[in-house]
C-alpha cells in the first residue's frame, strides 16, 4: 500500500499553495533548485513537458526523487491522462509506489468517474495524496461540477485555458474565455474547493503575468500555474492578500464579533455575514487564526 510520508516530513495539503511551478519530469536536476524557488508547492510534470520517448526514464526519475525530496516541499506529480498508454503506466507505476507525491493533478478530466478511477488507485494510506482536476476540454467543462464534488480528496480544481481555447475552437485571449474561466470558479465554489488558474506562458512579459494574475483573482482564483521560477515572486505577491487587506479583515472580524454576528458598519462600509465570513477567509489565508462566526443572539436575549 502506498504512502506519502517520507522519513521525519509531514504530507503538506496543496490546498495552501498559491503558486505550483512546473518542472518537467525529465531533468530530475532541477527538482531540488524548483523546490527552493519560493512556490507554495512544484508538479513534476509527466505530461506535456516531456516527449513520448522520454516518459518512462521521466517516471523512473520521479520514483527515486520521491523519497528524499526536502522535508517542507509540497511535491505533485502530473501524470498522463488514463486514456493514453502512458497515462495507464503512470496509474500502475504510481499506485504501486512506495513514497507517493503529496498531490497529484489530473489532466483533461471528462467525468466524475475518471477522478473516483484515480483517487480509488492513487489514493491510498493513512495520509493519501490531494487530488488536483484539470479542465481543459469543452466536455470536461460540461461536468466541471461533478469533477469538483466527485472526491473528498479533491483540493483544486484547474483552469486549463491552452487545450481547452483549442477545443472551444477560439483565440484564447481573456474575453473569449470568461465565460469558461467563470464556470470553473463557480464549479470550484459549489464544491468548496479552491481555482487554480492557468499558467502565464509569455516569460519575458512580467507585465501581463501581473494583469492576468489580477483578473483571475479578481474572478475568484486563488492559485495560479507557473512555468518558471522568475515568475514565482510576482504570483506569491499578487495572489496573496495586502498588508491593507489584512487590516481591513482584521477590522471587520472585531467588529462583527463585537456586535454578536449583527450588521454592522466598518470603514463606512455594511458588513454583514458574507462579508465577515470573506474577511475570515481571507485570513485564515494569510495563516492567521479567526474566531467562529458569532452565534445571533436571540431578541430575548440579555445583551452583555
Amino acid at each position: 500500500m502506498s504512502t506519502n510520508v517520507v522519513t521525519g516530513c509531514s504530507p503538506r495539503d496543496v490546498a495552501g499553495a498559491r503558486t505550483l511551478l512546473f518542472v518537467p519530469g525529465d531533468r530530475p536536476e532541477r527538482f531540488e533548485k524548483a523546490a527552493a524557488a519560493g512556490a507554495g508547492g512544484i508538479i513534476l510534470d509527466l505530461e506535456d513537458a516531456v516527449g513520448a520517448d522520454r516518459k518512462p526514464a521521466a517516471r523512473q526519475a520521479i520514483a527515486d526523487w520521491l523519497p528524499r525530496r526536502p522535508c517542507g516541499a509540497r511535491v505533485g506529480v502530473r501524470i498522463n491522462g488514463i486514456d493514453t498508454l502512458a497515462g495507464l503506466d503512470d496509474l500502475r507505476a504510481f499506485a504501486d509506489t512506495a513514497v507517493a507525491p503529496d498531490f497529484y493533478v489530473l489532466p483533461k478530466l471528462e467525468s466524475a468517474a475518471q477522478v473516483r478511477l484515480y483517487a480509488t488507485h492513487l489514493c491510498r494510506g493513512e495520509r493519501p495524496p490531494r487530488l488536483v482536476c484539470a479542465v481543459e476540454t469543452a466536455q470536461g467543462l460540461d461536468a466541471a461540477p461533478e469533477i469538483a464534488a466527485a472526491s473528498p480528496l479533491l483540493a483544486m480544481l484547474g483552469f486549463g485555458g491552452g487545450d481547452l481555447a483549442r477545443d472551444l475552437g477560439n483565440d484564447g485571449s481573456w474575453d473569449a474565455m470568461l465565460y469558461a474561466r467563470s464556470r470553473v470558479v463557480q464549479a470550484a465554489a459549489a464544491a468548496r474547493v479552491l481555482a487554480l488558474d492557468m499558467p502565464w506562458i509569455h516569460l519575458r512579459d512580467e507585465a501581463g503575468l501581473i494583469d492576468a494574475t489580477r483578473r483571475a483573482r479578481a474572478l475568484g482564483y486563488r492559485a495560479k500555474l507557473a512555468i518558471h521560477p522568475s515568475q514565482v515572486a510576482a504570483l506569491e505577491r499578487e495572489l496573496g492578500p495586502t498588508s491593507d487587506e489584512l487590516a481591513a479583515a482584521r477590522r471587520i472580524v472585531q467588529a462583527y464579533q463585537s456586535a454578536n454576528g449583527s450588521a454592522c458598519v466598518v470603514d463606512g462600509h455594511l458588513v454583514d455575514a458574507a462579508n465577515h465570513a470573506s474577511a475570515q477567509r481571507l485570513l485564515v489565508s494569510a495563516g492567521e487564526a479567526a474566531p467562529p462566526p458569532p452565534a445571533l443572539l436571540q431578541p430575548d436575549s440579555p445583551r452583555t
